[in-house]
């Protein structure tokens, strides 16, 4: 049999179908895709597709909101699926070329999709009501109702009661009519929600959709449960079709876009920024901590110090002890004689130092700080003196100890690396009064930054790598080492210097190394958290928490070495992990650079970055702005701000309301209210930016206060800011509301004033993230109310007594006072029993000593900002 030259052709041209398939767009090949992927699933009998996704009432809840996503992708067979792909694929593919992928997406998926009723062909109806929509504005005669009903009763391979489809003709027939013989009904709850639009061709659409929502209705019962008779509980959907007049009308409507939305957004950005920072501790979310610079090399040097040169030290703590008690029964400090700074200028003189002093002086708060710097330097023998690394040890922790051990230890080591030749970088070692003020001022003076008040430095060195700070105020041996890392205003050294003084002591020394003050951590979930919100409290407040805080403003690295606990670890191994810590540091080529200069630290091996944990401030703040925009954009609309009803009324209101079309169509229009909807307004931006200036800058008041009286005076004036906070407002209002001329600000301007408000305070979150993260997060979490709190209407025809209008009044102003930073400070200090004189005196010595800037922060943005947001009286609104 000879086989044929030629094969025969096929009835139509397989290119063009291939063609026409990949120039689909690509909402439209994802759900085709996804269809022919369900279909295939369902050859499996081990799992049961269709009773997985379909809708079935019965089965919905939360953990079966998935069905209404799933079950216009699931079919009962592949003649079911090819009849819908063939349906579904014209269609679809016109509205997504016309509308965008994106409002495809959003519409068909998601909680969008719940806006048609209950069967498997829901996508095809919406998109036919679609297009006979403009199909009826392109000619109203054209099509009728029992075309997609004939349509329809032929989808499927189920046949439809034939007399349900006469009855939907019937009433199709009595619905819909010439446009200009409709009259305007009222219709039930069934029909579209009752938000019919009064244009006549919604009434037509409103009778097709109803035709579509029966057939539907019945062609999904018989097509998942056959001819049983079984019938489904009747769920209420609603039913969204709207042509593109009643989109432009939803676009403009600012009762739904400007007030309903917004704080909806806003709230949702709330709760993902706190759920985002409680998801950091896990293990997905953070990493193990690693040494960025190999120069560092830790722990990989042989450390000589011990044996005899314990007895050195025990010399010096017997030398300087005696000094102490002889001052103390003098009845003054004892490190702060001229004896104690002689005996010590004599020890580093002894072993070989370059030697000199520093006196300052400071005030804060009413008292005087000052002292003597004894400093010293050995100039490196492989060095040109441009570099140096600090090794300071003040008299005084940063609790008030006297830190014996470690100005001993730190003379101790001065004479031991003078012996070495392996220097390449000078080491100074400074012995400072206390761990506040004398590194501060040494520091100062270090890079000619000083204040008067301190004198200037007779001998320096090269540019600081790094700085160790030795902290031993007892005389028992100890167990582990507590290792202080936290700057003024929240910055932090480099992650490497960190990372290598956890694996010098805990590896190389056998010393268990502990932070944020976690003695007992089992990195669990609660303890990683607990010490990560603890190190945020801490950057938050922005205090110094030891004599390396001062350093890391000149960016130089620094950390505290403190010793806790009573185990079998002495002075000689503490000796050897600063041995250790200065030759990895003598070994740097260059400044560290590489690790993180912003990091949460979870446990000394682990650690969250700043681009895993920036979005959670970041989302905080953006709830302000969202609101600021929305405000802003409410401010120029005039429904949004008229003080009638809603945004959109229907003919039927009007109908109830007495006022018929031809009543509205003969009354004048003088005013861009009567233009809709879209009726804008010109924005009167003088009266809310001359009064959020104001407001901001009268902020320099209680800065300026507090800073400035003496520390007895400290709680006395919290307390009458706490009474200022809450009358100034009130006092603000009235001003405002009965002002001179009766020139009250318009509902507009009370709008403006609360943008601008909430604008600069996002704003200002925003930029404070990238460098306080804390005290960002902090901040934005404590105002977060002030986004929802609002004026309350008081409406004459309002069914609210005007008691329970008082009494939200009263509640939303009780709210704000609790917001306010006076009552903020009261119940933190009542909740650590810690008095208000304290935090406020470390507040103004960080002022005045460290440059801390949480103040400015606090009194300028926080403070006025609660003023402002609460003064805004109540809207009053006229009887129309």
């Amino acid at each position: 049999m000879a086989t044929p030259s030629a094969l025969p052709p096929f009835p139509f041209d397989p290119t063009r179908v291939r063609s026409y398939v990949v120039r689909l767009p690509l909402f439209t090949r994802l759900v085709l895709l996804v269809i022919v992927a369900f279909l295939l699933l369902e050859i499996q009998s081990v799992w049961s597709v269709v009773r997985w996704g379909a809708l079935v009432p019965d089965e919905m809840g939360i953990r079966g909101m998935y069905r209404l996503n799933t079950y216009p992708v699931i079919h009962l067979g592949f003649f079911h699926a090819f009849l819908n792909v063939l349906a579904l694929t014209p269609l679809l593919e016109r509205f997504e070329a016309e509308h965008g992928t994106l409002t495809a997406l959003l519409l068909f998926v998601g909680h969008g999709s719940i806006i048609a009723d209950l069967h498997d062909s829901v996508w095809v109806f919406l998109l036919l009501g679609s297009e006979a929509i403009k199909t009826f504005r392109a000619n109203p005669y054209f099509l009728r109702t029992w075309i997609p009903s004939n349509l329809l009763s032929i989808r499927g391979g189920h046949p439809l009661d034939r007399s349900k489809i006469k009855s939907s003709w019937s009433t199709s027939a009595l619905r819909v009519s010439r446009p200009e013989d409709t009259r305007p009904v009222r219709h039930s709850s069934n029909d579209l929600d009752g938000r019919a639009d009064c244009s006549h061709e919604l009434y037509w659409v409103l009778a097709t959709v109803r035709t579509m929502k029966a057939l539907g209705a019945m062609y999904f019962k018989q097509s998942l449960h056959g001819h049983s008779g079984t019938e489904f509980p009747q769920v209420a959907l609603s039913m969204a079709l709207i042509s593109p007049s009643l989109v432009r009308k939803l676009r403009n409507d600012p009762y739904l876009l400007f007030a309903r939305l917004p704080p909806f957004v806003s709230f949702i950005c709330i709760i993902v920024g706190v759920v985002w920072l409680l998801l950091l501790p896990l293990n997905e979310y953070s990493r193990q901590t690693y040494i960025s610079e190999n120069a560092l090399l830790p722990g990989q040097v042989h450390t000589y110090f011990g044996g005899s040169e314990q007895n050195i030290f025990r010399g010096y703590k017997k030398e300087l002890e005696g000094l102490l008690i002889a001052d103390e029964e003098k009845g003054r400090h004892g490190e702060t004689a001229p004896v104690v700074s002689e005996k010590l200028q004599s020890i580093f003189r002894a072993s070989g130092l370059k030697v000199a002093t520093q006196n300052y002086e400071y005030h804060s708060a009413g008292a005087v700080h000052q002292g003597q710097n004894v400093y010293a330097i050995i100039q490196a023998p492989r060095g040109d003196a441009t570099e140096a690394i600090a090794l300071v040890a003040s008299w005084r922790t940063v609790d008030g100890e006297l830190n014996l051990n470690g100005v001993a230890l730190a003379l101790t080591l001065a004479r031991y690396f003078k012996r070495w030749s392996l220097w390449s970088k000078d080491i100074i070692f400074l012995i400072t009064p206390d761990s506040k003020s004398g590194t501060q001022a040494w520091i100062d003076a270090y890079h000619d930054m000083h204040p008067p008040s301190v004198q200037a430095l007779p001998l320096k060195s090269g540019a600081l790598q790094g700085a160790l700070v030795i902290e031993y105020p007892f005389d028992h041996r100890f167990e582990s080492l507590h290792i202080v890392y936290d700057g003024v205003n929240g910055q932090l050294p480099n992650l490497d210097l960190f990372n290598t003084a956890v694996s010098i002591a805990s590896g190389q020394m056998g010393i268990s190394a502990n932070l944020q003050e976690m003695w007992e951590h089992d990195d669990s979930y609660e303890k990683r958290l607990q010490t990560m919100l603890r190190g945020m409290v801490k950057q938050g407040l922005g205090l110094a928490t030891g004599a390396h805080s001062s350093f890391i403003p000149y960016h130089i690295d620094a950390i505290t070495l403190q010793t806790k606990g009573n185990g079998w670890q002495d002075e000689m191994a503490l000796g050897r992990t600063v041995e250790s810590l200065c030759r990895s540091l003598n070994n740097l080529l260059e400044h560290l650079h590489q690790s993180f200069f912003f990091y949460l630290l979870m446990q000394t091996n682990r650690f969250v970055s700043i681009g895993t944990y920036m979005p959670s401030a970041m989302l905080i703040a953006a709830n302000f702005t969202i609101m600021a925009v929305a405000l802003w954009l409410r401010s120029g609309y005039k429904a949004a701000i008229s003080p009638s009803s809603p945004s959109t009324q229907g003919c039927a209101d009007e109908k109830k309301s007495g006022q018929g079309h031809d009543a509205q169509k003969s009354k004048p229009s003088t005013d861009a209210e009567d233009n809709g909807l879209n009726g804008v307004l010109e924005r009167q931006l003088a009266l809310p930016l001359t009064l959020v200036t104001g407001l901001h800058f009268l902020g320099v008041v209680p800065l300026y206060i507090f800073n400035t009286i003496s520390s007895q005076y400290f709680t006395t004036a919290t307390y009458a800011f706490v009474v200022i906070s809450a009358v100034l407002p009130l006092i603000f209002a009235v001003l405002l509301t009965h002002g001179p001329n009766g020139s009250a600000p318009t509902p507009q301007q009370y709008l403006l004033i609360k943008s601008f408000s909430l604008l600069l305070l996002g704003l200002f979150l925003s930029a404070l993230a990238t460098l306080n993260f804390s005290l960002s997060f902090m901040i934005g979490l404590v105002c977060a109310p002030l986004s929802f709190i609002g004026r309350i209407p008081k409406h004459p025809e309002s069914n609210k007594p005007r008691v329970m209008v008082n009494l939200t009044t009263g509640l939303g102003l009780l709210l704000m006072n609790l917001l306010s930073p006076p009552a903020v400070l009261l119940a933190a200090c009542w909740y650590t029993g810690i008095p208000v004189s304290t935090v406020l005196t470390e507040a103004a010595f960080g002022w005045d000593v460290w440059g801390m800037w949480t103040p400015v922060v606090v009194c300028v943005a926080f403070f006025q900002l609660v003023i402002l947001v609460t003064f805004i009286p109540r809207e009053k609104r006229e009887r129309r």
